[in-house]
């Protein structure tokens, strides 16, 4: 998660992290001051190609957006998404890198990609067949966990699984809405060691289309997904669920599955403190709440309010880590 403030003019966002030293492969920004769509970039489509996680727009091109993957950061051009003199911007960036040598048997051979099995993350670009159950690799070496899948050149909503609503549940990304059982997303189908299966709906794989998708796998000590259940209690009490990582979390995302709720991102940065850890929504333009919604602790969150993302329904949550509470081998991490 990288902050910077807007200049209104073409300029380089370094990453400022003592030890991020990365490429960007996956980077989006959302303005935290002004009702602007947050956006999404990704090295397989190339610089300038954006999309808007709160629409359904394909991929489109604009030249003054981000317009440069850097060795350890990336550029932005005038966009008021991307850089509106003297307002706040958010970035959050992900690492893939690995474009050969992808392992399995699909049955759709995917046109590009890029991953990455150390941090758990993938971007699979390919052409729709229309067929049920058709499969493609995601070079992770273990089955993933989280996956969200965009059509590139059709106004398809972003179709999004999780391994804890099962995979014959789907969301969309771009909405408010509840989870919903349709076989034509994911067709029932759990993600193997090395491939994920799609069913035959527009927003996954119509025989006309070009699809991406972003893949997810947990790493222990780095990233988790799973459910948790609110309960409505709020920080007067302090009975709000606590959700256990294993680790500091840097980002984390959370949505109900059982009524119309946001998408809700909280990280690190903004403001970077309990009990100020401020909202930002991908399926929005809303500017950034400055409501307490959770803490941030040493091996997970705990929710300080007794709304969304905590009454009393079924949530599921994407967590990526500051600070493993283990190491990648369950290893106790020492104290500095």
């Amino acid at each position: 998660c990288q902050l910077y403030t807007g200049t209104g003019s073409s300029h380089a966002v370094t990453f400022n992290d003592t030890d991020t030293d990365m490429q960007p492969d996956l980077v989006i920004t959302k303005n935290r001051e002004a009702s602007r769509a947050p956006v999404l970039f990704d090295s397989i489509r190339g610089v300038q190609k954006r999309f808007v996680t709160s629409t359904n727009d394909t991929s489109g091109t604009d030249a003054n957006m981000l317009t440069a993957f850097g060795s350890d950061g990336f550029t932005v051009g005038s966009s008021n998404e991307c850089n509106e003199s003297s307002d706040g911007i958010v970035a959050w960036c992900w690492k893939a890198g690995t474009t050969s040598g992808i392992s399995g048997s699909p049955s759709i051979t995917p046109d590009s990609y890029s991953f990455n099995a150390t941090s758990g993350f993938s971007m699979i670009k390919y052409d729709g067949n229309g067929t049920a159950g058709a499969t493609l690799p995601h070079g992770l070496g273990a089955a993933p966990e989280f996956i969200i899948i965009k059509s590139t050149d059709a106004s398809e909503s972003w179709a999004v699984g999780h391994d804890s609503m099962t995979w014959n549940y789907y969301m969309y990304l771009n909405t408010t809405a509840a989870a919903a059982d349709d076989v034509k997303y994911f067709n029932d189908t759990s993600p193997t060691s090395s491939l994920f299966t799609i069913g035959n709906d527009g927003s996954t794989n119509d025989a006309s289309n070009t699809y991406i998708a972003y893949v997810f796998k947990p790493v222990q000590g780095y990233s988790k997904f799973g459910t948790y259940e609110g309960n409505g209690h709020g920080a007067i009490a302090f009975g709000g669920t606590f959700v256990y990582t294993g680790f500091r979390p840097a980002f984390v995302m959370t949505k109900s599955i059982d009524s119309t709720s946001d998408w809700q991102i909280f990280d690190n940065k903004r403001e970077g403190y309990n009990v100020d850890n401020d909202g930002l929504v991908w399926n929005d333009t809303d500017a950034e709440v400055t409501t307490d919604y959770i803490d941030l602790l040493a091996n997970g969150f705990k929710l300080r309010i007794a709304t969304d993302p905590n009454v009393a329904e079924t949530y599921v949550y994407a967590a990526f880590a500051e600070a493993p509470f283990v190491n990648s081998e369950g290893v106790p991490c020492n104290a500095r």
